[in-house]
């Protein structure tokens, strides 16, 4: 594979890691939240949002933004977003302040939704986008544990009183190094080519594939896709054609959080605390769990382009339900007499959870939604996708403090069971396959290319 294209994938799923330190790292400072701000309950959970907020706000708006000044430019203002929130979230010291920061690194995180997985699978040859696009969720996890990690390891070092703040600082090391390896990367050549910037585009292209005959075929492809739609220069994004598209994204991506998966990850040490862990102990299951995301992470993309995007929803719909299904009965068989065998037993469901979510829908939710759609709209598609998936998330964070206090643990685990049997309905049913399928041939393969009848209308809507 070219040495140029395994590298911007690298640097773009550095936005990756990013993404997923700060949307974990909240996790192992709750308490101190609460100590600090005298915060409880729902306003625990609606400081634990604000970020998801910002992550909202972001994948609204990214969209034009990443069609408009390219790629490359938004993953640059990502860089300087992670930098300021991760730096003012640590030295504020009133609640609103603190919000403030923390909406403003989740925007940097709902901006990095949209614009990595475009970057990548725009760089990425087809054979390999899933691998490649991957990292982006490779490097989320990565960073999802190294947040864990370094929570424990700053616990320990630092004293109470000042180890919370530092757990947000020192995520401002990563985005500067961000920041800077961004310049070695170029701008994608679809994105060049679609703007007119022909002759940058043909040469990024160049550099991109093996030889001259390589660069030619996609240059071609491109101009021939982009042909297509030439008189969609403002492309109507919510009309009967891409009617399919938009609903194959939202559905993928409201169901990836209908899964608990963000609730469990920013509640981690406090689900094990629930069913009787210690507050050390709980403090390293949450990086065993991290630790398992990881490794299942690892897997799933070795495998993503040979078995394809929808036998990994199947394996992971099915994983979902089965640990799901256990943790529900653990919390209704030990309500309210939890022991040092009922935190095991919770353990082992969360490591069968979050494998089941490794494989599964973490490793497919970005590849998917970033392959789907054609490029006029991939950016507001993107985008839309994202959207979802953080208005989900939010909900679904922000309630289930409230939910597992009021019902409990498992009417909580219940309800995320009855939501990954809709999505393995779903699976089976509706979602199509895309492994290997150029970017250009999508529509085609998905039975929702434009006809000429459809170019004309559209074209005049967006008149």
């Amino acid at each position: 594979m070219n040495a140029l294209v395994i590298r911007s994938a690298v640097v773009a799923g550095l936005g990756g890691l990013l993404f997923g330190f700060d949307t974990a790292v909240i996790s192992g400072t709750t308490e101190d939240l609460e100590r600090v701000y005298g915060i409880d309950g729902f306003m625990l959970g609606f400081t634990v949002a604000t970020a998801l907020i910002g992550t909202i706000v972001g994948a609204l708006v990214a969209g034009r933004p990443v069609d408009r000044y390219g790629r490359k430019k938004v993953l640059f203002a990502i860089g300087v977003l992670y930098f300021v929130g991760a730096i003012g979230s640590g030295v504020v010291t009133s609640l609103p302040l603190f919000m403030a920061f923390r909406f403003l690194g989740g925007i940097g995180v709902g901006v990095a939704s949209v614009v990595a997985p475009i970057y990548t699978a725009e760089i990425a040859p087809p054979r390999h986008r899933g691998r490649l696009v991957g990292l982006v969720q490779f490097n989320i996890v990565l960073g999802i544990l190294l947040a864990y990690l370094s929570n424990v390891a700053i616990a320990a070092l630092l004293p109470a009183d000042v180890a919370w703040r530092w757990m947000f600082i020192v995520m401002a090391a990563p985005a500067a190094v961000f920041f800077l390896l961004l310049s070695t990367t170029p701008e994608t050549p679809r994105w060049l080519l679609s703007v007119g910037r022909r002759e940058e585009g043909v040469a990024v292209m160049s550099r991109l594939t093996a030889d001259p005959a390589e660069a030619a075929v996609q240059v071609r492809e491109i101009d021939e896709e982009l042909g297509r739609g030439a008189g969609l220069a403002q492309a109507p994004f919510f009309v009967r054609e891409n009617r399919k598209v938009i609903m194959l994204a939202v559905a993928i991506a409201a169901f990836n959080q209908l899964s608990g998966i963000n609730a469990i990850l920013y509640y981690a040490p406090d689900v094990f605390r629930m069913a009787g862990a210690g507050d050390s102990a709980a403090g390293l299951q949450s990086v065993v769990v991290g630790l398992v995301n990881l490794v299942a992470t690892m897997a799933a993309l070795t495998v993503i382009d040979r078995i394809g995007r929808r036998k990994l929803m199947l394996i992971g719909s099915i994983g979902y339900l089965v640990s799901l299904g256990g943790l529900a009965a653990v919390f209704f068989v030990y309500d309210g007499q939890f022991s040092g065998t009922s935190s095991v037993l919770v353990l082992g469901g969360l490591v069968v959870f979050i494998a089941a979510h490794a494989f599964g829908q973490g490793a497919v939710i970005w590849v998917f939604i970033s392959e789907i759609f054609p490029s006029r709209i991939r950016g507001r598609g993107q985008s839309l996708g994202s959207l979802t998936h953080w208005v989900f998330a939010a909900v679904v964070s922000w309630s289930f403090p409230g939910i597992a206090a009021v019902l409990g643990g498992g009417a909580a685990f219940s309800l995320f069971f009855v939501c990954m049997v809709g999505q393995l309905v779903w699976v089976l049913r509706v979602m199509p396959e895309t492994k290997g399928v150029p970017l250009e041939e999508m529509e085609a393969a998905l039975g929702i290319e434009l006809t000429p009848e459809d170019v004309a209308p559209s074209a005049a809507r967006a008149h």
